[in-house]
């Protein structure tokens, strides 16, 4: 299948780990030009250079999204790339802080989302093809023990996607939810809980129906295929990639 993503101008933040590096990989092997950013100055480095080798234009920056600045680096990432087609808010506390960090969560995953989307809706308006991704979570939809940021704000963000779905599908602008469950890939939250608690990523591993964790690439392929034009009816939805983890009805 061609998803026609040859020259297509992709902003995603964060990138240079998990499942956003596994993205922009997908992206940059389907001939579309990549701009990213991350905190980690050598995982930037080493991300740009993996992904220049697919012969298209790369962006990647060091930059926090938690400093000042967000809006200004999108606006000039978008005229160094010539365009916008597809924004992929990626970036996200991911339940980091605990419990208690609501600000961060909020900055990361909700304002992020928020400012990104209004900062580039002029350049998506001008594209043949745009498309916005939102990384949300399977946490969303399920309930801890105690209130926690992450799942509240991802659930919130699930919301304004279908919202902004609903504003922007006159403007031919397609938004969606990407929500994974629990996935494993180096440096990533359920890697460090599989060294520190065994037993109980055992026990969740046994609450898939298919029996184990999923990978970064097995979440980036949807979100690839999904913002592409191969994907050009599909709009204000939530796509839960869990393994069958959670047991809810999608009605």
């Amino acid at each position: 299948m061609d998803l026609q993503l040859t020259g297509k101008k992709v902003i995603l933040t964060g990138g240079s780990r998990g499942l956003g590096r596994a993205a922009l990989e997908l992206f940059a092997a389907e001939g579309a030009d990549v701009a990213f950013f991350s905190r980690n100055a050598e995982q930037v480095a080493e991300t740009k250079a993996a992904l220049e080798k697919h012969g298209n234009k790369v962006i990647g920056d060091v930059f926090d999204m938690a400093e000042e600045g967000y809006v200004q680096w999108l606006e000039k990432t978008a005229e160094a790339l010539g365009g916008v087609d597809i924004f992929v808010h990626n970036v996200s506390s991911s339940g980091a802080g605990g419990t208690g960090d609501w600000d961060m969560t909020y900055r990361y995953d909700i304002r992020g989302a928020v400012d990104g989307c209004t900062a580039l809706q002029p350049w998506l308006e001008k594209s043949s093809a745009p498309s916005v991704i939102l990384m949300s979570s399977t946490a969303a939809v399920e309930t801890f023990i105690q209130p926690a940021a992450f799942n509240a704000l991802k659930a919130a963000l699930i919301t304004y996607g279908k919202q902004l779905s609903q504003a922007w599908g006159p403007k031919g602008i397609r938004v969606n939810v990407v929500s994974p469950g629990p996935i494993v890939f180096p440096g990533g939250n359920w890697s460090k809980i599989k060294e520190a608690m065994p037993d109980f990523y055992t026990g969740t591993e046994k609450q898939m129906a298919m029996g184990r964790f999923g990978n970064a690439e097995e979440v980036a392929r949807t979100v690839v295929f999904l913002s592409s034009p191969a994907s050009s009816y599909t709009t204000g939805t939530n796509v839960i990639i869990d393994g069958g983890y959670t047991k809810r009805v999608q009605f």
